[in-house]
């Protein structure tokens, strides 16, 4: 790591994050999510994924602020695909350390270290590009909208979360002549990760996955396979569309509901049109019951190219939070 790239906050002592870490990481970030109440935060095994990174190196892209005893009161990091036009920036400080300026150091922090990946990782065909980076917050978070909006970022895109109550009539799912669905097994981790690529290179803010990411998302360990469903051509045995599903148990807690999270759900161009989408919801709906949920959920980009929202809503989704994309030229 460049030693000159620390966090201008003298009150705390800055470090890269390391294995050795991530319990007492993901302990700050479960204190500031007691008080903050996000729809979801990180855990262990997602810093773990952190710290094992070989796109995101933690030397170089993560930050810890140590109290005197040790305790991390505040981190950030950075997570940029190479050569994307864009980075990603995470972070959080401790309830019992917030209003001292330490949010606007770390947000410094990561706008230096977005300019120092951009300059370092140059697209295939040598061109510069203008460092991009993006922050999310949820609506109810309005200390951090005021500070993003301060520091001259600007709202680009809303995302809904929505929740469609399993004890409703559940909608049919029947499949046209020429598909079938078929349950997620790990032979079909890598042709889904094709199919997810296809089916999202129209989508906004989308970026192909690749092995390592996807890996982490089949094997995650809130990953429900058994919740899981992909529909096949079957004529020709080519993934049509697919529905990746995980349950988080801690959330159950929080909210004191059980939800059946549709973690992606895509349908590669040329079946679309097709109700695709609807039966593999449905087909999630049905599963999710039989496993004691009490709610389908899904997030939704409020202005997605296919029409998702609609369909969502006509199934019986509805709203219950909103979160933003923040961008800033760097």
């Amino acid at each position: 790591m460049n030693q000159e790239l620390t966090v201008d906050f003298p009150g705390l002592r800055w470090r890269p994050a390391t294995a050795s870490d991530v319990p007492a990481w993901a302990a700050l970030i479960a204190r500031t999510a007691a008080v903050e109440n996000p729809v979801w935060f990180e855990r262990e095994a997602d810093l773990q994924q952190q710290v094992e990174s070989r796109k995101n190196p933690p030397a170089e892209n993560t930050v810890l602020g140590l109290d005197d005893d040790g305790v991390p009161r505040a981190y950030a990091r950075i997570s940029r695909n190479p050569g994307a036009g864009k980075a990603h920036g995470f972070g959080c400080v401790d309830p019992d350390w917030q209003r001292r300026g330490i949010g606007r150091a770390l947000l410094g922090w990561l706008e230096e270290r977005t300019r120092r990946r951009f300059a370092a990782d140059l697209p295939d065909d040598g061109t510069r590009q203008v460092p991009l980076l993006r922050i999310g917050t949820e609506e109810q978070h309005h200390h951090q909208g005021r500070l993003l909006e301060s520091s001259a970022y600007a709202v680009v895109r809303y995302f809904n979360e929505m929740h469609r109550p399993l004890n409703q009539p559940l909608p049919g799912n029947v499949l046209g002549n020429g598909l079938e669905l078929a349950g997620m097994v790990p032979g079909l981790h890598e042709p889904v990760r094709l199919a997810h690529n296809d089916a999202f290179r129209d989508h906004w803010g989308s970026e192909p996955r690749d092995e390592e990411s996807w890996n982490f998302t089949v094997n995650h360990p809130q990953a429900r396979p058994d919740l899981s469903t992909v529909v096949l051509d079957s004529s020709t045995g080519q993934v049509a569309g697919y529905q990746l599903a995980s349950h988080d148990p801690d959330i159950a807690v929080q909210r004191g509901i059980r939800e059946g999270y549709t973690e992606l759900l895509g349908v590669r161009r040329e079946y679309r049109g097709r109700g695709i989408a609807q039966a593999l919801l449905a087909d999630a709906m049905r599963r999710f019951t039989d496993a004691g949920m009490d709610v389908a959920s899904l997030d939704v980009d409020s202005e997605n190219p296919t029409g998702a929202l609609a369909l969502y809503t006509k199934m019986g989704y509805r709203p219950v939070n909103t979160s933003m994309a923040w961008d800033k030229e760097v």
